[in-house]
């Protein structure tokens, strides 16, 4: 006899890829009763996706476990490009740096999925009792949509079936070698299959509601065709394979990402991975049965190795041990909507397909769910207006558009065929010029998010974003707009940069991002200026009395037990000498005190020499002015939202009014509410 239950939760996320963790990971910091289930009996343990990118690693650092990354990864320094010369022999072309030099404190790293996987696993147990449940297959969706604005509904309802350990295992082909073809746009989706066949069998079945819900569900995605979402875009007829292997070869590039084009063999990617393996991205010319569809039967590590070879001749490459393999088409697609009533939601795959040759698939994947996740806990919690939902698919359908048409153009170029000497001259600088070209979006740090509630731009908010209305109130009078001109540096829209600074207390230096942690809490970042000038002291200390005043935004929007910092986090980096200034002079509301742990030492920062590491010249490179400073106000994912003046208190209110719902005014006293001890 089958088992039925029913069960609510606030959150119900679909899919325990990389997408999916970074959901859950947001959930279990902001303290959201959430679940997670995949069809899957395990998690990944080879190969899968595998490049982290600039950005991907600042997140992660953001959450606590990049350290773990950075130890266990292949780190990624040059790129070197191959083609042919004029006897139709591949040579080494150029070098050029993998990740363009300063623009992050991170660079591109390689390691597999799995442990990608195992570290959010890691995270979400430190952090809440959210776990992965695992051979759990949804079967049925429906949506109420008479209680879509109500706050308390849980208008998603989900039918699932828990599967049988077979049925939750993997498929494999008949390779003996760990595959992913499982996952591959060439092998058919196995849902339907597994619901046909878990029906009827005992088990349990369970419906679950929820308030939101994310599929994170891939390519495949069971959640986007429940919604009938539309993949729009092409098939490509460019097919690849993928291996990682142990490689035996005298290839002199081998532990280097290259690029390599052949005369007429095709193209191969070399991306030398952890534990000496390589991954090797091969271009397939000859899977095509007499009627130009895919002949899946064809495709096989022996049959890949050996495109391989003829690509690279004349180096030899074999191998003895295989990790991993796999292959795919390239679709170069983008869904139609990201999200139905601001209540469903798609991320990663689920919403875009492209082609590896940029590393972006889990970047961008982890990238939408680091986006969406805060939006959808703060809403939760009641801290934040519904209406901050509408950016998800604004901001992250724009990235998935860029990313497409970069594919496109990446894909063309690499499968291009040298047809003769002009061709070839201008081909291949062509090939440097779009691989140089596309670094900057590849690191995820060029993602400029438009004009919103969250960001105070002067332009227009559909024409700026994918088309989407947020309802931002355009030429309304009240209007806010950030003066971008205060810090030249710090865009708008972009996501907040790190240099080095040092802590007050300490001395210690800082990269400053390592303080954003991704806890849903937005920040206030005073660029207080001189100090040791009388009048900007004042400004400072003027600033201080608007934020601790009883009627502030601060109070307002902070629950009455909450402490003052639980919504709004100020931080602040000063720029007089670091000697010359006592930290307990500073108003209390910048280092606020705890009747058991004393004073908050990790609040207030210098731009200032350090003994051992230099001056990391903060200031400057923000673009602000050492004298008088600015405010920034950075989201809860470090993207900045509007910058102004010190004393535009009432720029700041406005918008936090937007974003966020009053919460009865804290009413937690400073220690001393005129706290000063400086004349």
């Amino acid at each position: 006899m089958e088992q039925t239950e029913e069960s609510c939760c606030d959150l119900l996320i679909i899919g325990a890829g990389p997408a999916g963790l970074m959901v859950a990971t947001w959930a279990a910091r902001c303290g959201i009763h959430a679940r997670i289930i995949d069809k899957r009996g395990t998690k990944v343990f080879n190969g899968q996706a595998d490049g982290l990118q600039c950005r991907s690693l600042e997140i992660f650092d953001s959450f606590g476990f990049v350290d773990r990354i950075m130890k266990e990864s292949n780190h990624m320094l040059e790129i070197c490009i191959w083609n042919p010369d004029e006897t139709g022999r591949i040579c080494r072309t150029d070098r050029i740096p993998d990740t363009i030099p300063g623009i992050s404190r991170f660079q591109e790293v390689v390691l597999h999925q799995g442990r990608i996987e195992r570290f959010f696993l890691d995270s979400l147990k430190d952090y809440s009792s959210i776990e992965v449940e695992r051979g759990v297959l949804p079967y049925q969706m429906d949506l109420d949509l008479t209680r879509i604005e109500d706050e308390k509904a849980y208008p998603v309802t989900v039918q699932v079936r828990h599967l049988t350990e077979e049925e939750a295992t993997l498929a494999q082909t008949s390779s003996s070698l760990p595959d992913g073809m499982f996952r591959s746009n060439l092998a058919k989706d196995d849902t339907d299959d597994l619901i046909r066949k878990s029906r009827g069998k005992e088990g349990k079945t369970e419906t679950i509601r929820t308030k939101y819900l994310v599929g994170c569900d891939g390519a495949h995605s069971w959640t986007r065709r429940q919604l009938g979402l539309v993949m729009e875009g092409e098939q490509t007829d460019y097919i690849w394979g993928v291996l990682d292997i142990l490689p035996l070869t005298d290839f002199p590039d081998i532990r280097m990402r290259c690029a390599i084009r052949s005369e007429s063999s095709g193209s191969m990617m070399v991306i030398p991975r952890e534990n000496r393996l390589v991954r090797l991205y091969i271009q397939l010319t000859e899977v095509k049965d007499v009627g130009g569809s895919v002949d899946r039967s064809k495709i096989s590590p022996k049959m890949i190795i050996e495109a391989a070879q003829k690509i690279i001749c004349p180096y030899k490459i074999t191998y003895d041990y295989c990790d991993w393999w796999t292959a795919y088409q390239i679709g170069q697609r983008v869904s139609n909507r990201f999200s139905v009533k601001d209540r469903i939601f798609l991320v990663g795959d689920a919403v875009h397909t492209h082609s590896p040759k940029a590393g972006q698939g889990m970047n961008v994947s982890m990238q939408d769910a680091f986006n969406l996740g805060w939006k959808i806990a703060l809403v939760i919690k009641g801290l934040a207006k519904r209406l901050v939902l509408k950016t998800y698919q604004s901001e992250r359908r724009q990235v998935a558009q860029d990313l497409v048409a970069l594919d496109h153009k990446l894909s063309r170029i690499y499968s291009r065929k040298l047809t003769n000497d002009i061709n070839y001259k201008i081909s291949t600088l062509e090939f440097k010029e779009a691989i140089e070209k596309s670094k900057m979006f590849v690191s995820g740090i060029s993602v400029d998010y438009g004009a919103s509630v969250l960001n105070a731009k002067t332009e227009s908010s559909v024409e700026e974003g994918d088309g989407t209305d947020v309802g931002r109130k355009e030429n309304h009078r009240r209007m806010l707009i950030g003066k971008q001109e205060l810090a030249e540096n710090v865009k708008i829209g972009m996501r907040f940069p790190s240099f080095q600074i040092l802590n007050q207390s300490d001395a210690r230096p800082w990269q400053f991002c390592h303080f954003l942690k991704s806890d849903g809490r937005f920040r206030i970042i005073l660029f207080a200026g001189d100090l040791k000038n009388n009048n900007q002291w004042q400004r400072v200390q003027g600033l201080a009395q608007e934020f601790a005043n009883t009627y502030s935004f601060l109070r307002r929007f902070t629950a009455p037990a909450a402490s003052l910092d639980s919504v709004i986090e100020i931080l602040t980096i000063h720029s007089a000498p670091r000697k010359e200034v006592e930290l307990l002079d500073l108003h209390e509301i910048y280092h606020t005190y705890d009747e058991k742990r004393g004073w908050e030492y990790d609040k207030v920062f210098v731009d200032d020499e350090s003994y051992h590491e230099g001056h990391g010249h903060a200031y400057e490179r923000y673009g602000v002015d050492k004298e008088r400073g600015c405010v920034v106000i950075l989201r809860p994912d470090q993207h900045v939202g509007w910058i102004g003046e010190l004393e535009d208190v009432q720029g700041m209110d406005l918008y936090f009014s937007e974003i966020l719902i009053p919460q009865g005014a804290s009413s937690v006293l400073l220690k001393d509410e005129s706290y000063t001890r400086r004349s």
